[in-house]
């Protein structure tokens, strides 16, 4: 049995076609497929039912899946440990959500350059989901996103609690309000961020748990862009407070919400069966401190 052919039996299962596979690993289809034959050969089961171009799990297939795994994972924290005593700059990879890399993340990343020089960061942005299922598959180290996130195989860590604010243009009428409550924002027209973003479900939630539904008159997929749409005057929108800039002066105005205010909780997710290299943990602890420090008006999880 080869790690390679591991490798494969994975990619194919994820794919659940062996030319998708194929493709992912950067090999012909006829190689990974003859490599799969000889692994099937060697266990002396069958691991997939070929049904025409699909491939899918036979039981035997199925009941191998979890060692495959455990065992490419016990290959990857080998090398990650031996790399980690090699003495060489230390490499991490780490990923953020769209509403919290530019304005918590990356601060500390430039940072790092000149304090932390060994410390090479690899920095992903992305979607809940994805970043989730990276740190589950190895490939980031850690990620910062929001609750709520459920599976076993994580550790969850606190980071930081934020009330969301509501954005508006700096001619709109609320303009020269400094709260205002959620009722009376019911009826104007929203910008919101796609229905991948985690703030737009947890915006959705909100609005249902207060019985209201948000007119929302345009989407878009980046903060920045909708900001730009505020400003402009196209509708208002519901941001972390962590989301605020200095360069939002001139454009917007961000007002509390009196009453039931929603709130985001900011987590550090980490794989709990994967090596921790000391890149990594050094790296999360300068991210604490960088909220302690930098962000004192946000509060810190109990």
């Amino acid at each position: 049995m080869e790690i390679t052919q591991l490798r494969y039996f994975l990619a194919a299962t994820e794919a659940q076609n062996f030319t998708r596979a194929a493709e992912r690993c950067h090999v012909t289809q006829p190689s990974l497929s003859q490599q799969l034959i000889n692994l099937e050969r060697e266990l002396g089961q069958k691991l997939f039912h070929r049904l025409g171009r699909k491939a899918v799990l036979t039981e035997a297939g199925a009941a191998f899946l979890p060692r495959a795994k455990s065992i490419l994972r016990e290959v990857e924290d080998a090398s990650r440990e031996i790399n980690d005593h090699s003495g060489l700059g230390r490499r991490i990879a780490i990923g953020a959500v769209q509403t919290v890399m530019p304005y918590l993340v990356s601060d500390l990343v430039i940072r790092c350059r000149t304090s932390h020089p060994h410390l090479m960061i690899d920095a992903h942005e992305g979607f809940r989901s994805e970043l989730v299922r990276a740190v589950l598959e190895g490939t980031l180290d850690l990620a910062v996103v929001p609750l709520p996130v459920k599976d076993r195989q994580l550790a969850i860590e606190p980071l930081l609690s934020e009330p969301l604010v509501l954005a508006v243009g700096r001619d709109h009428p609320f303009a020269s309000q400094k709260e205002i409550n959620v009722r009376a924002i019911a009826g104007e027209t929203f910008v919101g961020l796609g229905d991948s973003s985690a703030l737009a479900a947890q915006v959705r939630t909100f609005f249902g748990d207060q019985q209201l539904e948000p007119r929302i008159g345009i989407r878009c997929t980046q903060v920045a862009t909708l900001k730009r749409f505020v400003a402009a005057g196209l509708g208002i929108s519901l941001l972390p407070q962590l989301a605020r800039h200095e360069e939002d002066r001139d454009s917007l105005v961000y007002l509390r919400l009196s009453g039931e205010v929603p709130r985001r909780e900011l987590v550090v997710i980490l794989h709990l069966q994967r090596y921790q290299t000391r890149g990594a943990e050094e790296f999360l602890q300068l991210l604490r401190d960088h909220v302690k420090n930098r962000f004192p008006e946000t509060e810190s999880p109990a």
